[in-house]
């Protein structure tokens, strides 16, 4: 097992990869620096070999195919990712490491949005979608993430272990924060500097595509994870709706003793009974998300064995 591994997701940035590389490795010496070329078109592999990294490659496009392939593969005490766009410091690498390995964090977060993300980032819709998604992530879920979709994290072994991959593109950054929120993980912020990108260095982004794909994954990892609270809102709507068609139906009915628009008192009972169903699939639904939560315990103690193993090797070694 290594000491530190530091995850550098890779598609063409062949002008900022060996400076990132080189940066880390002066930070880190005793860390084994991974890029991970995603297809690249240009020189961004061999630049990153030539400066020294363990260069590998991951065939199936986007960020999440990337770090699920690097999750699998690495074994290592700490694992720090950061982007290859040459945006955040290498200086806090140590501190997040130390986050990790002394302090007990599961997830160390690179918070950029404390510090200097505001006045670098030139793209106002970028800015306004972080903060969009910070709080929606915080209120839905009741946390204090500073900075969901930054892209410089540090990991222990246990989470990296024990995370289950769903998205592949950038919406990894919203799934990893849920799960370690929803699965109560220590999660740390660290304030961190950003810059952006140098001169002729393009994001791969796409504010709009991108930022739809973000919301999307919130919707539903909400509704996997808190089901209670999710088909509960929903069963209010229904039942509110419900309401306003039958309320006129009602007056009429109190007045003259009849009913003539039966239609609007089918739907309107179609829609209680919608509520209804939504209710008490929200109650099952709980249900078997308290025993997958039940179930990941287990495996984080398996992880847990599996890391204390690993180490007692590498001691003896």
């Amino acid at each position: 097992m290594e000491h530190c591994a530091v995850l550098i997701p890779c598609y063409n940035e062949e002008k900022t990869i060996g400076k990132v590389v080189r940066e880390w490795k002066q930070e880190i010496p005793e860390a084994t620096i991974y890029v991970y070329d995603n297809n690249s078109t240009d020189a961004s592999a061999a630049i990153a070999r030539q400066e020294g990294a363990v260069v590998r490659q991951e065939h199936k496009q986007g960020k999440g195919n990337v770090i699920r392939r690097m999750f699998r593969e690495i074994d290592a005490a700490c694992y720090l990712m950061v982007d290859a766009d040459d945006t955040y410091p290498a200086s806090c690498g140590r501190q997040m490491m130390e986050e990790v390995l002394y302090g007990n964090a599961d997830m160390v977060v690179g918070d950029r949005l404390s510090s200097t993300y505001f006045e670098q980032n030139r793209r106002p819709f970028h800015n306004f979608g972080n903060s969009l998604v910070r709080f929606t992530i915080n209120h839905l879920f009741g946390s204090e993430v500073a900075d969901i979709m930054t892209g410089y994290r540090a990991f222990s072994f246990q989470f990296v272990k024990t995370f289950p991959v769903l998205s592949k593109g950038f919406e990894i950054e919203t799934e990893m924060t849920i799960h370690a929120v929803d699965k109560n993980m220590q999660v740390s912020n660290l304030i961190i500097g950003y810059r952006d990108r140098p001169q002729g260095s393009e994001s791969k982004l796409n504010t709009y595509t991108d930022g739809i794909r973000v919301l999307r994954t919130i919707g539903a990892l909400y509704k996997n994870y808190k089901p209670m609270h999710f088909f509960s809102w929903l069963a209010a709507l229904l039942l509110a709706a419900a309401a306003v068609l039958v309320f006129p139906v009602l007056v009429t009915y109190f007045r003259s003793g009849l009913v003539p628009r039966f239609p609007t008192l089918i739907s309107s009972g179609f829609l209680a009974l919608a509520a209804l169903l939504s209710f008490f699939s929200g109650l099952i639904l709980d249900t078997i998300a308290q025993k997958s939560r039940q179930e990941f315990e287990h495996r984080l103690q398996v992880a847990d064995m599996a890391y204390k193993w690993m180490r007692k090797e590498e001691r003896e070694v």
